[in-house]
């Protein structure tokens, strides 16, 4: 028997709101269409960049280290700046209880942010399908139900898909908007189900069965996250595909591996279905050796895998093969991982590899498409870490000048559900103002991590 999901009074009555006695609604098709811009937008492409993790202190710290003042970023220049809510639908067999919402305001309890905050696949899949689901849920609702990736709707259009990260492939986040799977835990399931039974055109992420997080040979060789040992050969051998298009024949996979591969890719002509997994294990940098608390760059990188940024340009050279445009969802995966290690340093590293991922989305648009067909959405999936400038406070690093490490201190090695900016530009992109119609006493409007969803759709039918 399928398990039933109910809602948990905190996982609703997070993210730096009042809720004076009234439930959040936990469905993104709660607004009203009159409410939304974009009708006859032609948005041609979709570009949604996930820092995993992030939240307005891990750009700021990555601001004063870089730059040395705030405000430095491509993305904190668009045109239409929000905050975004994350809570997930709550914990299996939780019990719901619409009497006890909270009435009083999180900005006086700092530990009120703590209670039950999402995980990145409920967040993910909130993002990608526009419906709350419960934590460690791939693409799934509460009733295990499978539901409808934003990715399905471009791909009904004719148009080409891809997700790229800077971990594993299979893990929350890309997951989540491609697969359809009970619990993330299930790599090897979802990693086949992303390969074998998706019509995705561009796969990216860490991963690799051959290598460790240095970068080195393994002596045996582990395929967790690339869906067994079958599927990996099948892969080298370019003897895996499905018939992604319905056209009756089989689109077969191009695997890539090394960084010469992947820094080629980003020029010329590419194929039109590609899988690339880089020789690293579990992520590009942050899971490497060496002191793993020493400041930002002073521990040598791995000099065997590309930057976040290439796999982004090369992934955009594969999807803009489609003369009727596509989707695309890059992530910043090891910004979280950071975080929950309280690693200041690679926080910081992680979220500037993420920074220039970015940059390179913005050149792509502005050289190989514009801003009147393209929409660009820079966002994260939660917080993580509790990252402030003063030990229980809930304040802003403090900045110390270029090269310097900001003075940051870690309130929790989890998840919470602060309230976490969105960046956009392109056409619609005036859309999440319109939908950022509910209100935080000190942050201001808001949107719901489903209504990102909610807006591609709007402008893309």
């Amino acid at each position: 028997m399928k398990r039933k999901m109910f809602k948990t009074v905190a996982s609703v009555a997070m993210a730096g709101l009042i809720l004076a006695g009234t439930m959040v609604p936990t469905m993104a098709a709660r607004k009203d269409s009159t409410l939304l811009t974009g009708k006859g937008k032609d948005v041609k492409n979709v570009i949604l960049l996930i820092s995993d993790g992030w939240g307005s202190n891990q750009i700021l710290a990555t601001d004063y280290f870089t730059d040395g003042k705030a405000g430095t970023q491509i993305y904190e220049n668009f045109p239409a700046k929000v905050n975004m809510s994350t809570y997930s639908f709550g914990e299996p067999g939780t019990e719901d209880d619409l009497d006890s919402v909270y009435t009083s305001s999180l900005w006086d309890n700092f530990n009120l942010l703590k209670n039950n905050p999402t995980d990145s696949a409920a967040a993910g899949t909130a993002m990608s399908t526009g419906t709350k689901t419960y934590d460690a849920a791939i693409g799934v609702d509460q009733e295990l139900e499978d539901l409808k990736h934003i990715a399905e709707d471009f791909e009904e259009l004719d148009k080409a898909t891809g997700v790229v990260s800077s971990v594993e492939f299979s893990h929350a986040t890309p997951a989540s908007f491609v697969d359809h799977n009970a619990s993330r835990n299930n790599y090897s399931d979802i990693a086949n189900g992303m390969i074998q039974n998706s019509a995705t055109d561009v796969i990216m992420g860490a991963g690799n069965p051959n290598f460790d997080d240095n970068g080195q040979l393994r002596s045996t060789p582990n395929y967790r996250y690339v869906g067994g040992e079958e599927t990996w050969e099948a892969l080298l051998a370019g003897t895996l595909g499905n018939d992604a298009d319905n056209d009756g024949d089989i689109d077969y996979w191009n695997l890539i591996q090394t960084k010469d591969d992947f820094e080629e890719l980003q020029y010329g002509n590419a194929p039109d279905r590609l899988i690339g997994v880089p020789e690293v294990y579990s992520t590009l940098q942050q899971s490497r050796g060496g002191d793993r608390y020493a400041d930002a760059f002073d521990v040598p990188f791995n000099d065997n895998v590309p930057t976040l940024e290439v796999m982004t340009s090369g992934a955009l050279n594969v999807l803009d093969n489609n003369e009727n445009g596509f989707f695309l969802m890059v992530e910043g995966g090891a910004v979280d991982w950071a975080g929950h290690a309280n690693q200041s340093g690679r926080l910081i590293e992680e979220q500037e590899d993420f920074n220039r991922a970015v940059e390179a989305v913005c050149n792509w648009v502005e050289e190989n498409s514009n801003w009147g067909e393209t929409l660009v959405i820079v966002t994260g999936d939660h917080e993580t870490g509790y990252l402030t400038g003063t030990a229980g406070v809930y304040d802003e690093v403090k900045n110390n000048g270029a090269g310097e490490m900001p003075t940051m201190v870690w309130n929790s090695s989890n998840h919470t559900n602060q309230l976490i900016p969105l960046f956009a530009k392109g056409t619609g992109a005036e859309i999440f103002k319109k939908l950022a119609d509910e209100t935080d006493p000190v942050k201001g409007n808001y949107i719901d991590n489903t209504e990102i969803s909610v807006a591609m759709r709007e402008l893309i039918n």
